[in-house]
């Protein structure tokens, strides 16, 4: 007996990005004094009266088989929300509730790519892109977002890999690199999709993360709105990870279309979350800036430690829980680098390579550990980089490298 090459090919051969984050989470379960700068979780939990609007939601009776779109107060809140954020109006009948950012991911692909058709990712991305795009038999194809280019997309790159095509997946702040594109970058990204007839999958779950510039929806520029779906989570914006809860935005016939794939997958979001999400949404941006503010604070305290150095080089960003460093001069690359540290000192990152090539020679970065905490595993990290370009080999390669 086999399993369906549609499966079986989710994870294409080759590491699947997540082997660091492995390694050092088996590390710290052995009992070994791991400081992890790995994974995207806050280190607070849930808000207790967020888990309290959930419990007494379960107690009323939220219990049984959920409204497959979402409940209408939540649908109501989500629109209003994104109409106020976006400037674009936007109704219920646009709005498909999700559990979590990942499945509307799925759904988003899955609504617009047929099996084999291409669908085109921004190398550096998120490390289960990929495996999305294959899940729903599509053939994801990277479009390289350069270093010396900021990490941004080049409409020429989009264009010369566009033919065959359907979908582009942005992700603005954008994780790994902290990178948000600003109004030229995201024209750029709209002529090119206009001009080659894809649509545009645009993930902004950390548009609450913001520390220098704004955030700007594709969706609200010009003749954007018809060819853009949105993909938000609460799990970024109000620490719920675990409640697994999001919405896409998108036109009316591709929500209604997503709502029969729901029907037949998900069959919905528990009741008694929805119930809870909607209580988070009332706490205004506010209480969101309050979840934001640990990863604007540890950033502040990155720069100043990167600063005073000249081995590791930050790369300016402006949003996301992550920090992307330039470890080249090293003479290692991402993934030798992570290994190193992660023997040496104890301290899990992720390489650059998790996130495809456009970033070999890098490293991500978490904010996700306490101030105290942080402060001493990058301190550690940059005394590990300069000890590293000090030797012999590291010397020879940082003069061959090619920027």
């Amino acid at each position: 007996m086999q399993l369906s090459r549609q499966i079986s090919g989710i994870h294409a051969s080759g590491p699947d990005g997540w082997d660091a984050f492995r390694r050092a989470r088996a590390m710290a379960r052995a009992g070994e004094p791991v400081i992890e700068l790995t994974i995207g979780e806050h280190d607070i939990r849930t808000d207790p009266q967020i888990l309290d609007a959930m419990h007494r939601a379960a107690l009323a009776g939220a219990t049984g088989y959920p409204a497959i779109p979402g409940i209408l107060p939540l649908r109501e809140a989500v629109a209003a929300r994104v109409s106020e954020r976006t400037g674009v109006p936007t109704g219920v009948e646009n709005v498909l509730i999700v559990p979590g950012g990942q499945a509307g991911l799925f759904a988003a692909h899955h609504a617009v790519c047929d099996p084999g058709d291409k669908a085109l990712i921004c190398d550096p991305y998120y490390a289960t892109y990929p495996g999305t795009v294959r899940a729903v038999g599509g053939r994801p194809v990277a479009v390289p977002c350069r270093p010396g280019n900021g990490f941004r997309p080049d409409p020429a790159d989009i264009l010369a890999r566009a033919s065959g095509a359907r979908s582009l997946l942005i992700n603005s702040p954008n994780n790994p690199t902290g990178v948000i594109y600003d109004r030229a970058t995201l024209d750029g990204i709209a002529g090119a999709v206009r001009e080659a007839d894809l649509w545009l999958i645009s993930d902004e779950v950390y548009d609450t993360q913001v520390w220098e510039g704004r955030h700007l929806s594709p969706r609200a520029l010009p003749d954007m709105a018809e060819r853009t779906i949105v993909i938000g989570s609460m799990s970024k914006s109000h620490a719920m990870t675990g409640s697994r809860i999001g919405w896409v935005v998108a036109p009316e016939p591709v929500i209604a279309a997503m709502d029969a794939l729901a029907t037949n997958t998900t069959y919905g979001v528990a009741g008694f979350v929805q119930v809870a999400a909607l209580f988070a949404l009332s706490l205004g941006a506010g209480f969101e800036a309050e979840i934001a503010e640990p990863f604007r604070r540890r950033r502040a305290l990155a720069r100043a430690l990167l600063e005073a150095q000249n081995v590791v080089r930050l790369i300016p960003s402006g949003g996301a829980m992550y920090l992307m460093l330039d470890i080249r001069a090293t003479g290692l690359d991402g993934n030798a680098f992570a290994d190193a540290l992660l023997e040496a000192e104890k301290i899990g990152v992720m390489p650059g390579e998790s996130f495809g090539q456009a970033a070999a020679g890098h490293i991500r970065v978490a904010l996700t550990v306490a101030d105290d905490r942080f402060t001493d595993a990058l301190s550690r990290l940059l005394a590990f980089a300069a000890r590293l370009a000090a030797a012999p080999e590291a010397r020879t390669a940082r003069l061959k490298r090619v920027e």
